[in-house]
């Protein structure tokens, strides 16, 4: 029962720890496929001279791409529908290059965005809540305005929506409509484009490539990786799995001691049996010795089931879930509700490692009492009514 307990609590918090790395995994690729991994803006005016700084920065064996984007915020309205929304004017013989964009886009895609046409993409959401599809017209309001006698007066444009963009990821699809670069720098009149998009070999290691990049640019151009636009999203989710981890860590703490429970049962039960070992020359610290390599056996029997276990059934957990809504004709993720319609999970040798070392120490110390309880065994007082 104490092999069991250690095993169940081990496995436990592998699977649990593997699926919220999947559910991580899961969003941040859906995000990646519509953020770039690195934006370099200018924060004065247009980037000058943007398409030097391209093949300056595509030279560089990190990154593999660039592509030059305008942004800004805005207001759609179609009918008696107003939402906001978040503009991107993007180049689209470059996109495709830094983002999986393009392939997201039902339609006529984003070869639709040709320059002056005010076509636009909206996200599949966005298009839902405004109610309008593919040909269909809106309006599109900045809050930059025209200046003239009567007063300040925002400047509407009318867009024909071309296609519709499914990223998968809800933020981005009920909030965001891609127009061609040159229509988005006329209607926010910036004078051209105001970054570039990069793609990096390794999105890993973003962060280090904008900070290397930033090191080369000038004063007014600055660079941000995939993870600081989203820092709060991931902060979050850092914070859920190191609570969760926590609290499922009192699962392996619960089979500790029920380890205790045993060593302690056997060593009353094997009283006699000490006292003799004593009496015939045994010393306390080979009786000491006994009961904690009895421990270890279990912990380590016991961890060794329980990443045995865990691994087996996190690299499994999406076929053991369909089965089990198979069997009881049940849909725990509908695709109605859920973009993720099946059970991701993503084990990984940073959690396994850890776990299996820190509830083997955990059991080894929970067998230190009993064992020098054993050894404390006084033959005298053991044998008196033996």
């Amino acid at each position: 029962m104490s092999v069991a307990s250690i095993a169940l609590g081990v496995a436990a918090l592998i699977i649990v720890l593997s699926v919220m790395n999947g559910f991580q995994k899961e969003v941040r690729d859906r995000m990646l496929s519509v953020v770039a991994h690195i934006e370099v803006t200018s924060s004065d005016g247009p980037l000058e001279d943007w398409q030097a700084l391209a093949k300056k920065l595509e030279a560089r064996p990190d990154v593999v791409a660039a592509a030059p984007f305008v942004q800004g915020q805005g207001l759609l309205s179609s009918g008696r529908s107003v939402r906001g929304a978040l503009i991107k004017g993007v180049d689209p013989a470059t996109e495709p290059r830094v983002s999986e964009a393009a392939a997201h886009v039902a339609g006529k895609g984003l070869e639709s965005l040709k320059p002056g046409s005010f076509a636009v993409v909206l996200g599949s959401d966005l298009a839902r809540l405004l109610r309008v599809g593919v040909g269909d017209r809106v309006a599109l309001l900045v809050p930059e305005g025209n200046l003239t006698p009567a007063g300040l007066i925002p400047r509407v444009k009318q867009f024909t929506v071309t296609g519709l963009l499914s990223s998968g990821h809800y933020e981005f699809d009920s909030s965001m409509a891609l127009v061609n670069v040159e229509d988005a720098a006329a209607l926010f009149r910036t004078g051209g484009p105001k970054g570039l998009r990069l793609k990096v070999a390794d999105m890993n290691e973003a962060p280090q490539i904008a900070a290397s990049i930033v090191a080369d640019l000038p004063p007014t151009v600055w660079a941000s990786d995939w993870s600081r636009q989203n820092r709060t999203w991931f902060a979050a989710v850092q914070v859920e799995k190191r609570m969760m981890g926590i609290i499922l860590f009192l699962i392996v703490l619960v089979g500790a001691f029920g380890l205790v429970s045993s060593l302690v049962m056997t060593v009353t039960e094997k009283q006699a049996d000490i006292a003799i070992l004593r009496t015939i020359g045994a010393s306390p610290a080979s009786i000491m010795s006994v009961f904690v390599v009895q421990g270890a056996v279990v912990a380590l029997v016991g961890v060794a089931a329980g990443v045995a276990a865990g691994l087996g059934i996190a690299y499994n957990v999406d076929v053991i879930v369909s089965s089990i809504e198979a069997m009881l004709g049940v849909q725990f993720l509908p695709k109605e509700i859920y973009f993720i319609s099946s059970m991701p999970s993503d084990p990984r040798m940073s959690d396994v490692v850890p776990i299996a070392v820190f509830s083997f120490l955990l059991a080894l110390a929970a067998t230190l009492y009993p064992s020098w309880r054993a050894a404390k065994t006084q033959p005298a007082e053991a044998l008196r009514y033996e």
